[in-house]
Parts: structure tokens; sequence; C-alpha cells
């Protein structure tokens, strides 16, 4: 029976009353404005939870219903292991030497908008261009706000928390990777899918989707893939895609960035690779002068972070134009004989 019951919604019997949080539940009444929470004060705790249908059971077995735990405990992931947002930043390259990772826990609600902000901070710029005879000028974003808002919540809101996966944001030189597992319900046509036309039947996770909507997260009623498409278009990008595979084991929103800023990532290419090239010639000169030479060696000699410098070897010795000896932390550089 429990299994017709939508996880979200299923009571949770590894959990106690006590590990639904007062100062959490009313910080949600306070963010949207409810009058539930002056009452609260007074208010004896189980008929809250109650009130707010967060907990299920009979008067001598009452449990917290697992969504409660998703946005009323400190620690979520104490009961669902990887419920967590994982920000992978890959525009360095994907070989993992340059590569930045956050991850972001917590509260289902607290969890999303932190990751918002750290994106926001690290990624978004807006151009500005001057048109001659106009008076306004062109404005657009390298990638629109509102987008990766939209797409980032349908993540959290669809996947499946009975997954040991996380959601994964890797962002790419020029485009963003918003991953979740699994994919999309069987009720929608792999056609809708490729026609970016997803309209669920049902859904997975309809309580989640309850809180986010109060928290003025998500709309719900299948207006995610529409706001995510109307927001690109707004800013003049290229629409996105989507991708699943048969099996439905997973599901990608991909957001490509802005045409004008194409240039800047050539420029950045051209610019670095001119950079290289100077790196690489002093790591050559000083080989020619001393037998071998060290990551830390490296980040001196070049002014560059350690990782920095690992990388740069890393790439020298792949293009075989000198030779790693050794492990991890002893491994020297050398010239090829």
């Amino acid at each position: 029976m429990a299994r017709t019951i939508p996880f979200d919604d299923r009571m949770n019997h590894e959990a106690e009353i006590q590990d639904l949080k007062l100062p959490l539940i009313q910080n949600y009444l306070y963010e949207i404005k409810s009058d539930l929470l002056e009452e609260s004060e007074k208010m004896d705790f189980m008929d809250l939870c109650k009130s707010m249908r967060i907990v299920d059971g009979t008067p001598e077995y009452m449990k917290p219903l697992n969504v409660g735990l998703m946005f009323f405990n400190d620690d979520p992931q104490k009961f669902f292991p990887y419920s967590q947002i994982e920000v992978v930043d890959l525009r360095n390259g994907p070989e993992g030497d340059d590569m930045t990772e956050r991850i972001f826990r917590g509260p289902i609600g607290s969890m999303i908008k932190s990751a918002l902000t750290y994106i926001s901070n690290i990624l978004i710029e807006e151009k500005i261009l001057k048109v001659d005879g106009q008076a306004e000028a062109i404005r657009f974003f390298n990638y629109p706000y509102q987008a990766i808002e939209e797409a980032l919540v349908n993540a959290v809101y669809h996947r499946g928390y009975d997954v040991r996966e996380p959601v994964e944001v890797r962002i790419m030189e020029d485009r963003i990777h918003i991953v979740s597992y699994p994919g999309p319900d069987r009720s929608i046509s792999e056609k809708s899918i490729e026609d970016k036309n997803i309209i669920a039947r049902k859904y997975r996770n309809r309580r989640i989707g309850e809180f986010l909507k109060e928290l003025k997260l998500t709309e719900g009623r299948n207006t995610g893939i529409p706001k995510i498409k109307r927001a690109l278009k707004n800013n003049g990008s290229k629409e996105p895609e989507f991708e699943t595979n048969e099996t439905r084991d997973y599901f990608i929103t991909t957001i490509f960035i802005h045409d004008g800023f194409e240039n800047k990532i050539s420029n950045k290419t051209k610019t670095s690779d001119k950079t290289s090239d100077k790196t690489s010639d002093k790591i050559l000169n000083y080989l020619q002068q001393n037998k071998y030479i060290t990551t830390t060696i490296a980040s001196e000699l070049l002014g560059l972070s350690v990782q920095r410098a690992r990388a740069i070897l890393s790439k020298m010795a792949k293009e075989e134009v000198i030779f790693a000896e050794g492990a991890n932390k002893n491994r020297k550089y050398k010239l090829k004989d």
C-alpha cells in the first residue's frame, strides 16, 4: 500500500517528531506570510505539525512525513542520502585539475536559494551594447537567471528522493548542464521531450511542489519548461535542450550561453594559448638547467597556484613535451631524452 503513496508523502519510520524543528517551521511561515505564524507561538507543536500535514499516524504511533523532514530538519541528508546540489565549474577544462566544486545541503528551500546565489555570483554577466542612432542600448545576459532558477528548482522538485544521486549543475565553457535522477515519468512520451513540450500527467513529488509554490520558487502545473523557454527567448538566447534515455534513468537540461558572449570565449582561448606557450617555455628553460621540476617549484617559477601549475605540467606530460616520474606527492617532471 505504501508504494501507491508518493515518496514525499510517506511516513518516515526512522524519524521522530522531535526531528521536525520549530524554528525552521516558523521561518517558513514567516517567509510565506502565513497567519499560522502567530498561532504557532502558543499552539501545541503536534497540532501545528498536523495542521501543516507533515506528520501522520495514530496517537500511539505518530511519525514525520518525508516532506516534513526535507523542509524542516537541519540535516535531511541523514534520512535521504545525497539529497544535495553539487555545482561543478568546468570552465577551465574537464580534466579535473582546475575544476571547482561546491556542495549545498540542508532543508530544500534554503539549499536551493544558497545554490542559486552562488551560481549567480560566479557565473551571470550582463553585456550592454550601444547602438548608433538609438537611445536605448541593447542589454542581454550570458545566461538569464530566471532560466537557471527554473531549471534547478525543477530538478530538485522532480528528482527521486529514494535515489542516492545528487542534483548536479555542470558549468561548461559555453553551456550549463543541470542533471537529476531519475528521468521523467513514462507517462511523458519521447516525442513530448523532443518537442520540448513536457506535460506530466502525474507528479512524482506533489507535496514538495506545494511547499516550493508557497515559497514562490515554482508555480507548478507544468509551467517550468515554458518559463525556461520564455526566459531564454526574452534574452535572445538559444532554445534549451532536454535529454533522457530509454529507461529514464536521468534527465539533463542544457542551457546555452548567449551568442554575444561566444567571441569572449574565443578570445579567452587565444589568450590562454599564448599564456600556455609562455609558461611552457619557462618550464622548458628551467629544465634545461636543472634535472627536474616539481609542482611546487613550477608554482613559484610561474607565480601561479599549485593547482594551476599542476594542470600545466600534466598537460605538457600528456603532450609528451616532458615526462612524469614518481607518485603524486613526490612526482617530478623531466625533459625527454
